[in-house]
């Protein structure tokens, strides 16, 4: 205890939850497979009962140390910042592998899908229906937790409390909009590579809502306790750095796969097989004329 008195620095004390954390981790996995090959649930269950339980009691103890302990100094609020910043900077790349493979697909579709893409007999969500409504919805909600943080700044609390609760309901709004759209999609993850890499990267994506939305809910209930301040409040700057990180992937999701990738190259293909075939017929009218005329002279000569 002497020691940790005498620098800035916060040396935690022995926890179980990385442990338990780890233990969930694996016993989600094996139910996905168990899910799969099997079509058993329990055990997915059963792990992602213990990794909200985990979450729930780690949360508690960092909150415990940077709100009422003092834990949390100018240099390990750095840290921490800098933690986030690299964990952001992880899921950039981690979305880039989707992107990558979408890409890929979609400029070279190959012979098994029918050199087309969407691949034959898939047919795209529309881009000015529920996937725009999701992209107003995510920019409304990136503008009321800005507003939001502002507000705290000001020391303004009930304002930053009715921009968090904003947020957290098209956060939720968002969510429902996407498990609709699953819904009703006239496509499955088993359609091709089309469809294993838009429910892969929409699918990574909405899960990563959902967090976002744990994230702020978390900070809407810390902020009703007043557990933030004008200088003080690095956890709900981070769960606000993030949740505008789920916004930019979602622009990049929206245009390149929802419009560009998908809806926008299907009109293109079909406007092009359009010309293709009316510059075909009138090339083959132009010959069946010019073979008549030619027949009809023969005749009269």
């Amino acid at each position: 205890m002497i020691v940790k008195r005498n620098h800035s620095f916060h040396l935690v004390d022995q926890s179980p939850w990385p442990l338990t954390g780890a233990t969930a981790a694996l016993i989600i996995t094996s139910g996905i497979v168990k899910w799969f090959q099997e079509f058993r649930i329990n055990l997915f269950l059963l792990g992602v009962s213990i990794l909200i339980l985990t979450c729930i009691q780690w949360w508690r103890d960092i909150r415990r140390e940077g709100a009422f302990q003092g834990l949390h100094t100018s240099i390990v609020t750095k840290g921490l910042r800098w933690g986030i910043i690299l964990f952001i900077t992880s899921e950039v790349l981690f979305f880039f592998s989707f992107f990558w493979a979408f890409f890929h697909r979609r400029l070279a579709p190959t012979i098994e899908i029918g050199l087309a893409w969407p691949p034959t007999g898939v047919i795209p969500f529309n881009p000015f229906q529920v996937p725009l409504l999701n992209t107003i919805i995510l920019l409304a909600s990136g503008v009321t937790v800005t507003w939001a943080h502002h507000r705290l700044i000001e020391n303004n609390h009930s304002q930053a409390l009715t921009g968090l609760i904003i947020t957290v309901i098209l956060g939720l709004y968002f969510t429902s909009l996407q498990a609709l759209e699953y819904w009703e999609a006239s496509f499955t993850i088993s359609d091709a590579a089309y469809g294993s890499t838009f429910f892969m990267a929409t699918g990574f994506h909405g899960i990563h809502v959902i967090i976002g939305t744990t994230f702020l809910l978390t900070c809407l209930i810390r902020h009703s306790k007043n557990h933030f301040s004008a200088g003080h409040h690095f956890g709900f700057e981070a769960a606000a750095w993030y949740w505008h990180f789920v916004d930019v992937v979602w622009l990049f999701l929206y245009i390149r796969i929802y419009w560009w990738g998908s809806y926008c190259y299907s009109i293109i293909s079909t406007i092009n097989f359009q010309l293709i075939s009316s510059l075909f017929d009138s090339c083959n009218s132009f010959t069946t004329n010019y073979f008549n005329r030619s027949l009809i002279n023969f005749n009269l000569c």
